[in-house]
């Protein structure tokens, strides 16, 4: 089976076929992987007991380093054959606010409603959500892949420590991505030193490994090549799709769901931490502010194909574009897209020209190379 072969034989096949530069900080960071992948194919989590584990758990691995380092390349050639299942994988971002959700619907059932949930935890206090959401995630995934796990946010930063613990008391493992090293995690949030023993928790159950590769391979991938591809037609569709299969190399492909405010926001396309979507998904739905910046933190790079020429007749659209393209600057996204027109052109006359203006300087500059070569923030940390 392919999910058996591991990671290290695939990531050898990528350079022997020339898709991946042989690099030896990434050559290290596989072989990690592959251990934990070897660990994996005798781990078998336990079905009794309190804590759903009769053996214990290997340690899971934080893989830590600059933007474009390979990092979410090398999860991806993990995940995808790792051998223990169930199992997810999500950006981290996403993962909590969907976590804040299932601790809401917990807290509005009755007593009655709590003690027939099947991931109820016996010997824990009913009114107390976190054992009892974590076993609900533990059940739907016994190995955790996080793309991009950083803590910007006060009410995750309040919850984590308790919620991983009970994730790991249950048999969880978890591999994460990230720019920061475990101990820069809430750096500078409020009441830090609360988070201080979460930092603590994650260290003891996951290896920590800094992957030091040399070159930025995201940006090697888009530097020097076009972002902006217009007009539409044949050749702009082909240079898309050649440039989503270089970003996105070696990587499955998957249907993606956000949530914003208890509502979902289909992504068709994801993969390696880009996305890709058409005109149509984003701006000809009724999509606001929060929903763009969700994409903005949760993608490192979008892809948006046939923008179309704007006019008045389509000031909704152009206005919604507006603030999608304002998300995605503010984060450094990257973006990557096709239209109609060169973005002096886009809207060119008519009622909202004028305040569409910005953006067209936005388009421009985010073609450049000192913009490319910016780094992808997912959050400020908010108190």
């Amino acid at each position: 089976m392919r999910r058996m072969v591991g990671p290290e034989k695939a990531y050898k096949e990528l350079v022997a076929a020339g898709k991946l530069y042989a690099d030896p900080a990434q050559e290290n960071a596989v072989a990690l992987l592959q251990k934990l992948h070897g660990h994996l194919s005798k781990y078998r989590p336990g079905k009794r007991g309190l804590f759903g584990g009769s053996g214990k758990a290997p340690q899971g691995l934080y893989l830590w380093g600059g933007v474009g380092r390979g990092k979410s390349l090398l999860m991806d050639l993990f995940y995808d054959r790792a051998p223990l299942t169930p199992r997810a994988r999500v950006h981290f971002h996403e993962f909590m606010a969907e976590t804040h959700e299932r601790i809401a619907q917990w807290r509005a059932m009755s007593d009655g409603e709590r003690k027939r949930q099947t991931h109820v935890v016996r010997r824990a206090p009913i009114d107390d959500p976190l054992p009892h959401v974590a076993r609900a995630t533990f059940q739907s995934a016994h190995l955790l892949c996080f793309d991009e796990f950083q803590v910007t946010d006060i009410a995750d930063a309040m919850i984590l420590g308790r919620f991983f613990d009970w994730l790991f008391r249950f048999g969880a493992v978890v591999v994460a991505t990230s720019n920061r090293h475990p101990d820069d995690l809430y750096k500078d949030g409020l009441n830090r030193n609360v988070f201080l023993p979460s930092i603590d928790l994650l260290k003891a159950n996951m290896q920590v490994h800094e992957l030091g590769a040399a070159r930025d391979y995201r940006l090697d991938q888009l530097t020097g090549t076009k972002v902006y591809h217009y007009p539409l037609g044949p050749e702009a569709d082909a240079a898309m799709d050649a440039a989503w299969a270089r970003l996105t190399m070696a990587a499955s492909e998957a249907r993606d769901e956000l949530h914003v405010r208890g509502r979902s926001l289909i992504i068709p396309r994801a993969a390696r931490g880009a996305a890709r979507v058409s005109f149509v998904d984003m701006c000809a739905s009724a999509l606001g502010a929060e929903d763009y910046l969700t994409v903005a933190r949760t993608y490192n790079t979008l892809f948006m194909d046939h923008i179309p020429a704007l006019s008045p007749e389509k000031r909704n659209e152009a206005r919604r574009f507006v603030t999608l393209v304002d998300a995605l600057y503010e984060h450094k996204t990257k973006f990557v897209c096709s239209a109609d027109a060169a973005p002096e052109d886009l809207y060119p006359k008519g009622d909202g020209a004028f305040e569409f203006e910005r953006t067209t300087s936005r388009l421009m500059e985010m073609q450049s190379a000192e913009y490319l070569g910016e780094e992808h923030t997912s959050g400020e940390v908010s108190s």
